[in-house]
């Protein structure tokens, strides 16, 4: 429950993983630069349902949520957006 030792491990892991990547040959900067774009285009088709729909985000469930961000993924992979 200590908020500061929590931070120092999360610190402690992003450490670990960017040395990882840098092992692979992977600039870890580049990585997560691809992974926030991906996650903006994914949340964006998460917003336009929502607002097709006519309602408000607390309007649905996290598992209504999901199903739009499984569909975002599978539009993504079809090369739809």
């Amino acid at each position: 429950q200590d908020q500061k030792k929590i931070e120092e491990e999360v610190g402690d892991l992003f450490f670990a993983l960017v040395n990882i990547a840098r092992f692979l040959g992977i600039e870890a900067e580049f990585a997560l630069s691809r992974c926030i774009e991906k996650f903006k285009k994914r949340f964006s088709y998460l917003e336009e349902q929502v607002e097709r729909s006519g309602a408000d985000f607390s309007s649905f469930s996290l598992e209504e949520l999901d199903c739009w961000w499984e569909e975002a993924k599978r539009e993504e992979k079809k090369g739809g957006f």
